[in-house]
């Protein structure tokens, strides 16, 4: 996995991860029983959940999940539809005209792999989305993993390495399908 870190148990790090998602999940529950036109209500509690102002043309359709939230990054132009989780520990960055279909799951949390050290703390490796990119429904992104300018993630895959630009994959692991043509 890309740049994988380990936050050790019982550690101050930890601790502080621990808190903070508490607090992100308090704030998610109150975002996520809000009416859908209460939209100055859903942008105030998005910008305590992101700790900064909601970028103006950020559109985020509830319910929404995210368990750190300091450490997710919208450039302008997002649109993300209803259940989404984005786990943010390890840092999302997404980029701008990025289009997220409804559940999809962008992960940056796991365990070691060695069944000794399972529980010797969380590994976290960021996810970073570049612009004008497309992740159909249900897909999830794992760990480490950065997805290309312009290319599309098809419905359900499972994406486990990188994606080049400009093309569109699909299934587990991703089967690249064809190439595209670069935007201008």
């Amino acid at each position: 996995m890309r740049n994988e870190q380990l936050i050790p148990r019982r550690t101050p790090e930890s601790r502080a991860a621990t808190e903070r998602i508490q607090l992100v999940m308090d704030l998610t529950s109150r975002l996520n029983v809000l009416r859908h036109n209460d939209i100055e209500g859903r942008t105030a509690l998005l910008g305590e959940i992101l700790g900064r102002p909601v970028p103006e043309t950020l559109t985020i359709y509830p319910p929404f999940y995210c368990d750190y939230g300091l450490n997710l990054e919208f450039g302008e132009r997002v649109f993300v539809n209803q259940n989404c989780s984005f786990y943010d520990l390890g840092g999302i960055t997404i980029g701008d005209h990025t289009m997220i279909g409804p559940g999809v799951t962008l992960s940056t949390a796991g365990h070691p792999v060695e069944p000794g050290e399972r529980f010797n703390g969380i590994t976290t490796a960021r996810i970073d989305i570049e612009s004008n990119v497309w992740i159909g429904a249900n897909a999830t992104i794992t760990p480490g993993v950065r997805i290309g300018t312009g290319s599309v993630v098809a419905a359900g895959a499972v994406v486990a390495k990188d994606v080049p630009p400009n093309c569109v994959v699909s299934s587990t692991g991703y089967v690249k399908r064809r190439d595209l043509k670069p935007t201008e």
